[in-house]
């Protein structure tokens, strides 16, 4: 049998380096370590800029890592109005954001209160009733039974509420926030216009406490970073569900001395606060 190997002390020289129990551990350690500092920095609040709280109402303005800046009014359901206004919403007097898809007079997302559409008579072409083409995400608000969901229908008569007196329908685009896997998919199905581009961006989601988030970016931003700027926020209550409203020079909000005017354009509908 050949010879150990033998170093210059004269002590068995292993083939591989053998660490003692103690270097093992400050080993896992430093490795558990970097892993949570990887986990933290992915969670991390955005920064916020402004936010300040009243009765009815909460506002912030964050920015994410990314630089995408967002403007959210959190506010009870109930006192959300969809209104026709026909110029900018900074020009309304009426605190709140812009609503759905429009053209010229007609709206081409639904607006609909207790059944009545917001622009004209039920089933009317452009009068809110419908969501135009396509079934859409419509973010409904069931006053009787004071539930919030997103419903994927093409008209009011489809929407699934508890009384039909009672409550109040925003058509969109699905965000599908709990579906990371199908979104995109669903967007396209249901015709998210120029996705892709940097736009500015408007939207609104709900949240396990029965709250409406409305929200506009003042950033461009590409419909996946505008969604997942919202997934990076931080609530007590985790948000639920949402959906994309209209953008680019569409999106507008005013609260108080905050006014996001989009390009100045006017629009035919807002989601109005009481």
């Amino acid at each position: 049998m050949a010879p150990a190997a033998v170093s210059q002390s004269g002590a068995p020289s292993p083939n591989k380096r053998r660490y003692g129990p103690a270097v093992w551990l400050l080993l896992v350690i430093m490795v558990v370590a970097a892993a949570a500092a990887v986990l933290l920095s992915r969670t991390e609040e955005p920064a916020v800029i402004d936010a300040f709280t009243r009765e009815s109402y909460s506002y912030r303005s964050i920015e994410t890592e990314e630089g995408i800046i967002l403007h959210i009014i959190k506010t009870k359901p109930e006192r959300l109005r969809l209104v026709v206004i026909g110029g900018n919403v900074t020009a309304s007097g009426r605190p709140g954001i812009n609503g759905g898809f429009f053209w010229e007079g007609h709206l081409l997302s639904m607006a609909v209160e207790n059944d009545k559409p917001v622009n004209g008579k039920p089933k009317g072409y452009g009068s809110g009733w419908f969501n135009a083409k396509y079934p859409r995400g419509t973010f409904v608000y069931d006053g009787a039974s004071h539930t919030l969901s997103v419903q994927v229908v093409s008209s009011a008569d489809e929407v699934q509420v508890s009384d039909r007196s009672d409550y109040w329908a925003q058509g969109g685009i699905s965000m599908n926030l709990q579906r990371d896997d199908i979104w995109k998919q669903a967007a396209e199905a249901e015709k998210l216009p120029f996705g892709g581009d940097k736009r500015l961006r408007t939207g609104m989601v709900y949240d396990e406490e029965g709250n409406v988030h409305l929200i506009v970016s003042s950033v461009k931003c590409s419909a996946e970073q505008f969604r997942s700027a919202i997934l990076e926020l931080k609530e007590p209550d985790s948000l639920v569900e949402g959906v994309f409203l209209d953008g680019d020079g569409s999106s507008q909000l005013l609260l108080e001395n905050v006014k996001l005017t989009g390009d100045g354009r006017p629009v035919l509908q807002m989601i109005g606060m009481e």
